[in-house]
């Protein structure tokens, strides 16, 4: 047993140790997608897999590690697991993410007996697959680099040369591969050896103990959220842009979700089937991302563990975009970014005033990769970008944020992608006008300016750009993302997801959404409207158009007169 004082103790040890794993990792790491962007999930999880602390990264991963660790222990066994293994995982259908997002987890041991896991995923830079830098067009697995089902990195604390010798020789950047898989070591070491410690001053059974009443309470605060929820069944879709081969194909995200006084069931039958290219989810991610909205709807003020989802039930079909099958491609994930939005857009048509309208919807990243004129050497960075959020009951959407998948993460400052590669940034800044207009503003996106100073391949991960960030009610749709290669050229080219092969001087400026808007403009506050105008948020003539407000484009106040008279138009 564990009284509530000392399972408070432990809750609270337990986080602390998944916060140094976190430290570790970021100090520890070649790569900055990891110790800048913070692109990782990192967690410490019971005998069962099921996790009781993390550290906030990328919020899609933790509950991923769950689904690695389990489908671990299902296809290994226990006994496979001794003190000191370390263990790497890649293949999609278990690891709930594409090749390059491998999963590292050790087992923790007290006096021989399996007591938890600690579990740290990044991404890395190589791993094989078959073009350098990301995979937008493979059209199965087998494409997409090398596959590790839950192998031992190190055994019994040496590590497994075999396994090491295997990437080094595979991977066109083995030295930052592989120390940015060290890295993922060295954290999941430190997790383990916290918890010990902590098994070591309270036994492991009182730890057990606790593990269990964290995970208990973690569920009795869902459902006590869960019940504050109105009752009822609803459905949306939405799309990605498309799958990478079929170019002019949307691919169909679809959902139906039910809210009952026991639980929420978010079943996506009706999504697209027959996909192609390699933007199809592993069931782990879409376990992930469905938890995501749970989670942000029942207990988004306390930490992520296993408990929080019991009241939570998924339904997906095999073989559709939401649960790929060997040996579908699922090398682009950005249908599991992107699908969460979906279940709010559903859940917008029975409480509107409790989910926002949408954000510019994708985390628009940009990739680049070459030789650095500078040293000779490789380079690969990549950086996503902020997006605006939706408008909501309470107010205006967030400007310039980043997408409500990754909401521990930051983007990659100017400064270090002008250090590290042959990239020089033009510009960066808000997008005037991007917001979606309503009483309650969308937030709006953001355009980086990224020009190249030597042969380059530029690498567009954005796939929400064919369609616009819906709104609540009256409001109206934000402007969506999107990508121009050489603008104000005879060589301009409007695009999304799309691997570019750039030469000298090549331009590609990445264009974020803003949030849809959250009821009828006219209401807005014309000071308000002004006060946008001033910050550069609106436009003076959008400020007419949509909202019906006059603004001096000089000195920033209201029209009173002009206004009442545009006001006047609406239906």
């Amino acid at each position: 047993m564990s009284d509530a004082i000392t399972t408070e103790i432990i809750r609270h040890g337990l986080l602390a140790a998944a916060e140094e794993m976190a430290r570790n990792l970021c100090r520890t790491a070649y790569n900055t997608v990891v110790y800048e962007i913070h692109d990782y999930g990192i967690g410490i999880h019971d005998a069962h897999g099921d996790v009781i602390a993390d550290a906030p990264g990328i919020a899609i991963f933790t509950r991923a590690n769950d689904h690695g660790i389990k489908k671990s222990v299902e296809f290994l066994g226990t006994e496979a697991f001794k003190p000191g293994d370390i263990f790497i995982l890649n293949y999609p259908y278990w690891a709930s993410a594409h090749t390059l997002d491998p999963l590292v987890f050790a087992p923790i041991h007290h006096e021989g007996d399996l007591i938890g896991f600690t579990s740290c995923r990044i991404h890395v830079l190589d791993l094989k697959q078959k073009d350098p830098g990301y995979v937008l067009d493979s059209t199965d697995m087998y494409q997409e680099g090398l596959f590790f089902p839950a192998s031992k990195l190190y055994r019994e604390g040496s590590p497994n040369d075999d396994i090491f010798n295997v990437i080094r020789y595979n991977s066109r950047m083995p030295e930052r591969t592989i120390g940015d898989i060290q890295a993922q070591v060295s954290a999941c070491i430190t997790g383990v050896r916290r918890t010990q410690a902590i098994a070591a001053k309270y036994g492991p059974d009182t730890l057990a103990a606790a593990m269990a009443a964290i995970n208990d309470h973690g569920d009795r605060l869902a459902r006590i959220g869960l019940a504050k929820l109105p009752n009822g069944t609803w459905s949306a879709h939405d799309f990605v842009d498309n799958d990478g081969v079929d170019l002019d194909r949307l691919i169909k995200m679809n959902v139906t979700v039910t809210i009952t006084d026991e639980e929420m069931v978010i079943d996506w039958t009706g999504s697209e089937k027959d996909v192609r290219g390699p933007i199809n989810c592993p069931l782990g991610l879409t376990e992930a991302l469905s938890s995501l909205i749970f989670k942000a709807l029942t207990t988004p003020e306390t930490p992520v563990v296993a408990g929080n989802f019991r009241a939570l039930r998924l339904i997906t079909e095999p073989g559709s975009v939401m649960h790929a099958e060997p040996p579908m491609p699922t090398f682009t994930l950005w249908t599991g970014l992107i699908a969460g939005e979906v279940v709010l857009k559903a859940l917008a048509e029975g409480m509107p005033d409790l989910v926002p309208a949408a954000s510019g919807g994708d985390v628009c990243s940009m990739m680049g990769l070459g030789v650095n004129p500078r040293n000779g050497e490789q380079w690969l960075e990549a950086t996503n970008e902020a997006v605006g959020f939706g408008g909501h009951a309470g107010g205006d959407g967030e400007d310039g944020i980043m997408h409500l998948s990754e909401p521990g993460c930051r983007n990659n400052p100017v400064e270090v992608l002008e250090t590290k590669s042959p990239m020089f940034i033009e510009s960066y800044g808000y997008r005037t006008d991007s917001g979606g207009p309503g009483r309650h503003r969308g937030g709006v996106g953001v355009g980086r300016t990224y020009r190249f100073l030597a042969p380059s391949k530029g690498i567009c991960l954005v796939y929400k750009t064919k369609t616009k960030p819906w709104p609540i009610g009256e409001g109206l749709e934000g402007d969506n993302n999107h990508v121009i290669l050489n603008p104000g050229t005879d060589r301009e080219i409007v695009q999304g997801g799309s691997y570019n092969h750039l030469q000298t001087g090549d331009v590609l400026v990445n264009n974020t959404g803003g949030g849809g808007g959250y009821g009828h403009p006219f209401d807005r506050d014309p000071e308000r409207v002004a006060r946008d105008v001033h910050n550069g948020f609106v436009s003076p003539e959008a400020a007419a158009a949509e909202y019906g407000v006059a603004v001096d484009p000089v000195t920033f106040t209201v029209d009173a007169a002009s206004t009442a008279q545009l006001r006047a138009t609406r239906a």
